[in-house]
């Protein structure tokens, strides 16, 4: 069967593609950076909690009173970024999305399950004994992870059309992509980024803090940049990993064969390795450029990578174009507003823990 039978024909933009390309990138930078510091302060938080049970877990209550808000954040940013690629990529995500549809599905499930055990873990932190306390911080955090490996799962078939067929054979809705070879490596990228990103938040977290001591603050920067740094190095090696897994026409982008993604790559790996520098050498603000300006890169290295997955079928620069410019107008207008409202709600959030503390 040749696999370009089943890509569906896809309906035509109201605008050029490069506008939803532009808000693609950026709503899943926002979507990408709260992720992993849900993520990663909750893995953090975990562990601690785990290898040292009769200590002082301070940062641990602190992150479980954060952890609410940084999974409110990670679903309201991740809404835009999975419309916009519905729009550009529809015709492969919603075949992929059915294919894997009990899975994909049951993703709305274990997230009320998250949510309802990060705000237990939250309010039972002073009542709770630590054993099942961070066992309820521990099952919040493998629904999260499931919802995590679902999306990678599908976001993978969703590039590669030669492995639809398995619809036929599996058509319950409960197939994933388990023979992709880039998948592990994939997700296992994405979960040590996630923790390098939660160290590097916690490090930040303690430098605003100036109601701590000194002492105290500069010990928990220390700590969230060594979680920073030795997550980032075991990232780079499975970075390498994930890179030769992929297809030989993809790979060969980014070694040569595609010299703007070969020099974003390049980019992208050499910010890496000066996250390594400045994390170990304790420098709080050159790291956080660092890793500011790394994940920019990957993200548009990520998006290059899609676009040679899907180079046999389609593009986005050939999807149709019918003329209609004031949904995006009433979605810029909404966005705008949007922000506000959150800024201003995280600021109220704010003030009034700050209140509370004085």
């Amino acid at each position: 069967m040749d696999p370009a039978t089943l890509v569906p024909t896809p309906d035509p933009l109201q605008v050029p593609w490069g506008w939803f390309q532009f808000l693609l990138l950026l709503t899943f930078s926002l979507h990408l950076v709260a992720m992993n510091i849900m993520i990663g302060c909750g893995i953090i938080s975990f562990i601690k909690q785990l290898a040292n049970p009769t200590g002082n877990h301070a940062l641990c209550q602190e992150i479980s009173g954060k952890l609410t808000y940084a999974v409110a954040l990670t679903v309201n940013f991740g809404v835009a970024p999975l419309l916009f690629l519905q729009v550009l990529y529809g015709h492969f995500i919603y075949t992929s999305s059915i294919i894997m549809g009990a899975c994909w599905l049951s993703i709305i499930f274990f997230l009320i399950a998250a949510y309802s055990l990060a705000y237990f873990h939250k309010f039972r932190f002073d009542t709770w004994a630590i054993g099942p306390r961070r066992w309820l911080l521990g099952l919040s955090l493998i629904c999260l992870l499931l919802i995590g490996f679902f999306f990678t799962n599908n976001l993978t078939l969703m590039q590669n059309p030669a492995a639809w067929p398995a619809y036929f054979r599996h058509p319950g809705g409960f197939f994933l992509n388990l023979a992709e070879p880039t998948l592990m490596a994939r997700y296992l990228h994405f979960l040590l980024a996630s923790v390098a990103t939660g160290g590097l938040a916690l490090a930040l977290l303690a430098h605003f803090q100036e109601r701590l001591p000194a002492e105290v603050r500069q010990a928990r920067i220390k700590n969230g940049l060594a979680w920073f740094t030795y997550a980032t190095m075991v990232e780079i090696a499975i970075g390498i990993v994930f890179l030769l897994s992929l297809p030989k026409p993809v790979l060969h982008q980014f070694i040569g064969g595609n010299w703007p993604a070969t020099l974003l790559f390049a980019g992208a790996l050499t910010g890496s390795f000066y996250c390594i520098k400045f994390g170990a050498q304790e420098r709080l603000w050159p790291a956080t450029t660092a890793m500011a300006v790394t994940i920019l890169l990957m993200i548009l290295v990520r998006d290059l990578a899609r676009h040679a997955y899907l180079a046999p079928y389609s593009h986005p620069a050939d999807l149709p174009v019918a003329p209609q410019y004031s949904p995006m107008l009433s979605f810029f207008l909404i966005l705008i507003i949007g922000l506000v409202i959150i800024a201003y709600m995280l600021r109220l959030a704010w003030l009034s823990r700050k209140g509370v503390r004085q």
